[in-house]
């Protein structure tokens, strides 16, 4: 016989949510193994003796890990989103008909937290990672990505030289009609004043005068963000760590450059930090491997071998990873020819032999663009 469900609300009901959660899921399976307890002490400076109680430090923590998770970046759509599943309720010791905190008292407690106490959580993590045998050590791969940043390209500013202010803002700058001031500056004084050279002045003055006679007769080229702009002359006042970058194929916009690190016995997150984007990956290698040995070596582990891109190649990080004793897989850039054709590198005594047997004798060591370059030189 056809069966035919009606619904009809129940004023009493018997309801278990643990019952509903089977034994294989998921969040269950990692709120029997994730003990956050550490958090009670290590939070509890950052909180007063009276006044209405504030959201449990571990249920914050675990609401951000759900984000990860499930890959949800706005606190409004984390929240909508943590009250629709019984797993995750489970997961954060919500019973079914008990309201989960407001999605602005978890932008406002993300506030209240400095970056050491996230920095040791995520350490805290990692360390129960190792001691279930999901971290090998010995093999670390690292890469790096843009992360847009919350501040549009309309917001920049034009930097202005630091010294006699009021004088070159009457002779020289000029503020377009269609450049929009932000609200609030809150760039500090040094990020407001230009750091380029007088040559580096003149080759952004050549590309805008380039870049206007290309560009502006296509759509959207009178958009101030389709200008040619450069860290040197422009900040942003919204967001002044943000730092303009580029990347082959993509626009021009504010990011972050954000360095991962992952161990590759578990594919275990061993090591994150963002950085300012103007820079190369190669400038932020060495600072991401000692921030990484110590966390391995406090562990307990031995780090042998890396693993990473072409944009991690320097001379200096090379010989960085010799004196630490790291065996390196990194790629040349595909520019790199090992010196001048039919000249002959003699390591002893550092220098090169020309084809005549002349020596080129190494003089100093200049930084170009970033990068650390040994200078070799020869009378005529």
């Amino acid at each position: 016989m056809q069966g035919k469900k009606n619904y009809q609300e129940k004023l009493f009901t018997s309801f278990k949510l643990s019952d509903r959660v089977s034994k294989e899921n998921f969040y269950r399976r990692l709120k029997e193994v994730l003990d956050l307890d550490f958090l009670y002490p290590l939070t509890n400076k950052f909180y007063g003796q009276s006044g209405q109680k504030s959201i449990d430090p571990v249920v914050f923590f675990k609401i951000c890990l759900v984000g990860y998770l499930e890959n949800i970046t706005t606190d409004r759509g984390l929240m909508d989103h943590c009250s629709m599943r019984m797993d995750i309720l489970y997961f954060l010791d919500y019973d079914i008909d008990e309201p989960l905190p407001w999605h602005s008292t978890i932008s406002r407690t993300r506030q209240l937290f400095p970056e050491d106490i996230f920095e040791e959580v995520f350490t805290r993590v990692l360390k129960l990672c190792i001691e279930a045998g999901l971290v090998s050590g010995h093999t670390q791969a690292i890469d790096s990505a843009p992360v847009k940043a919350n501040a549009s390209m309309d917001s920049l500013e034009i930097k202005v030289p630091a010294d006699e202010l009021e004088e070159y803002l009457s002779k020289v700058r000029v503020q377009s009609s269609r450049d929009r001031k932000a609200k609030e500056n809150k760039a500090p004084r040094e990020q407001q004043e230009i750091t380029a050279s007088k040559k580096e002045l003149q080759e952004i003055k050549s590309r805008n005068k380039r870049w206007s006679e290309d560009q502006d007769m296509r759509p959207g080229a009178k958009s101030k963000g389709s200008r040619y702009t450069s860290n040197k002359t422009h900040y942003s006042p919204t967001d002044p760590d943000s730092r303009i970058s580029v990347k082959p194929g993509k626009a021009r916009k504010l990011n972050y450059l954000c360095n991962i690190s992952v161990d590759t016995g578990g594919h275990v997150i061993t090591d994150v930090q963002a950085y300012h984007a103007d820079k190369k990956d190669n400038q932020y290698l060495q600072d991401t491997m000692a921030r990484l040995n110590r966390r391995l070596r406090k562990e307990g582990m031995i780090w042998e071998h890396l693993l990473a891109d072409t944009g991690y190649s320097s001379g200096e990080n090379y010989a960085y990873l010799e004196a630490k004793g790291i065996k390196s897989y990194i790629p040349p850039h595909g520019t790199y020819k090992g010196g001048p054709e039919d000249f002959k590198y003699i390591k002893e005594g550092n220098y090169w032999l020309c084809p005549q047997g002349k020596k080129v004798t190494f003089r100093k060591q200049k930084l170009e663009k970033g990068t650390l370059k040994d200078n070799y030189f020869t009378k005529r």
